[in-house]
């Protein structure tokens, strides 16, 4: 079952930029939670990079994205987005827009999240 929808992504040079947008298709899905972006590199774990709170009026960052990419959403509504500039090889992977169930804080868990999206691609080439 489609929880959250993500579009965008693709392929970019190193240096470009991207945008991913992520929507509830579940309407019985809480506006008010935090919603976050994880990625998860081939080979690798899924790490989370970016958070925001239910407001919207706090927002988190792994290091590795400070400073280059940056999260909103729409007030009140299941709709986030990543703005990603000055990608990276690095950045390369596939990114999940992610939800909690209940209105708790942002952490860097997948776990502690309910909601995921099916995933979209991101490509850097050098």
């Amino acid at each position: 079952q489609v929880q959250l929808v993500e579009r965008g992504g693709g392929a970019v040079q190193a240096g470009g930029s991207l945008r991913l947008s992520c929507a509830a298709a579940n309407k019985n899905i809480l506006a008010s939670t935090c919603m976050a972006w994880f990625r998860q590199a081939p080979g690798k774990g899924r790490e989370g990079i970016a958070s925001i709170s239910g407001g919207g009026d706090r927002t988190t960052y792994a290091d590795s994205v400070k400073g280059r990419f940056t999260i909103t959403r729409e007030t009140g509504k299941n709709v986030m987005y990543l703005e990603m500039n000055n990608l990276k090889p690095e950045d390369t992977g596939t990114y999940y827009c992610t939800q909690r169930l209940s209105a708790q804080g942002c952490t860097w868990y997948p776990t502690d999240y309910r909601f995921w999206g099916q995933g979209a691609q991101v490509t850097v080439s050098s």
